[in-house]
């Protein structure tokens, strides 16, 4: 079960536990076989908390993320790895008050470097953040927005595939996997609400994805990524509703001080306009679903302190455009005010390089002339181990 909702008697119980099941099992950071924090003890993990000041709105203070990693080796060929996460600090059985989430619980079957199966609960291969997105890796204090409401991160579901490195410089992670619900979709965060989690999944149809690096060169790393399935499940009488989604990304860091991203997904709903109608009498209200997403964005980060005594200094600017009702059904108009595009500049100081603490300011805008998207101010503290 991926997602639970527990009361708090069971989170204490939960809370006691863990910890002495835990400390006794090896343990590094997610992600895929490639990457992964220090290893300084039995147990790993990140974590990170923040404020968050939206305009027109009172700032909040939360304790985002608590997250515990940890591995086990069977043998020299067959390992586990396992991720759970608590969000916004507590669980009392609603999700406004926190999420407990199994994110990873996988084996891996090392068979060579260029082929490993790997089964459980996986991580989709999609984009930059949804397999490392530990708060010291990138710049900011929430994830970018294209990685929140286009590609719908933090991405897990249960399934099967392989991975492995081929050549020289090519890796790639292919699996088989739940699918998305089509009826959880909505007009301003498109795909997000459809994630199953490997909660008793619907698994009729199944669904494909997988990812293909290319790391030659040292400090470059161009990649490619996908999903599609069929996600309509949910209705009767059953229709189909495909979904693709593809992603293009790159990350450059040829010195030790800047570093290049760029990343652009696109999202296709097949039948939308059914899914619509069908969603209308089912809810009683349209949900303007679009049959195109898309967003992409472009950031750049210098540190202008590095390797000092003190810690690095660093700061970034981030272009972001992401567009939920890029492309609608027949008969179907745009929400501009889902149309948005948005500025992101701060900075951040790494006292130690598994900590990060970190400033932004987001310059918001939509395409509506009505709903004024807000800016919102947001200052963060988040390391791992």
């Amino acid at each position: 079960m991926a997602a639970l909702r527990l009361p708090k008697c069971a989170l204490r119980v939960v809370g006691i536990g863990l910890p002495l099941v835990l400390l006794s099992t090896p343990a590094r950071a997610q992600t895929s076989s490639d990457t992964g924090a220090p290893r300084t003890g039995p147990l790993s993990g990140y974590m990170d908390f923040h404020y968050n000041k939206v305009e027109f709105e009172d700032g909040r203070l939360d304790f985002h993320r608590f997250v515990l990693l940890f591995t086990h080796s069977f043998s020299e060929r067959l390992r586990f790895v396992g991720e759970l996460e608590l969000e916004h600090a507590l669980v009392e059985g609603l999700e406004q008050a926190g999420e407990l989430e199994l994110e990873q619980a996988y084996l891996d079957f090392l068979v060579s470097r260029s082929f490993n199966v790997r089964a459980g609960m996986l991580l989709m291969p999609i984009g930059i953040i949804n397999e490392r997105h530990e708060p010291p890796v990138y710049y900011g204090v929430e994830r970018p927005f294209v990685d929140t409401v286009i590609i719908p991160s933090t991405w897990f579901e249960v399934g099967a595939g392989v991975h492995g490195e081929v050549g020289r410089g090519w890796r790639y992670r292919a699996y088989v996997a739940s699918p998305l619900n089509a009826g959880e979709f909505s007009a301003d965060e498109g795909l997000r609400g459809g994630r199953q989690k490997g909660a008793e999944t619907n698994a009729g149809r199944i669904a494909t994805t997988g990812r293909l690096e290319w790391v030659r060169y040292r400090g470059l790393t161009v990649g490619a990524s996908f999903w599609n399935g069929r996600s309509g499940f949910e209705f009767r009488p059953r229709f189909d509703v495909p979904v693709t989604l593809v992603e293009a990304d790159a990350r450059y860091r040829p010195t030790d001080r800047l570093e290049l991203r760029g990343q652009l997904a696109q999202v296709y709903v097949d039948n939308a306009g059914q899914l619509n109608d069908a969603l209308t009498r089912q809810i009683g209200v349209g949900p303007n679903i679009a049959r195109s997403l898309r967003g992409f964005y472009l950031e750049s980060g210098y540190r202008f302190l590095s390797g000092t005594r003190a810690g690095d200094v660093g700061a970034f600017v981030r272009y972001e455009n992401f567009d939920t009702q890029h492309r609608m059904p027949d008969g179907y108009l745009p929400l501009k005010e889902f149309d948005r595009d948005a500025w992101v500049f701060g900075g951040t100081y790494w006292p130690d390089p598994d900590i990060a603490v970190k400033v932004d300011f987001s310059v918001m805008r939509s395409q509506s002339a009505v709903i004024k998207a807000p800016n919102s101010l947001n200052i963060g503290l988040g390391w791992w181990f």
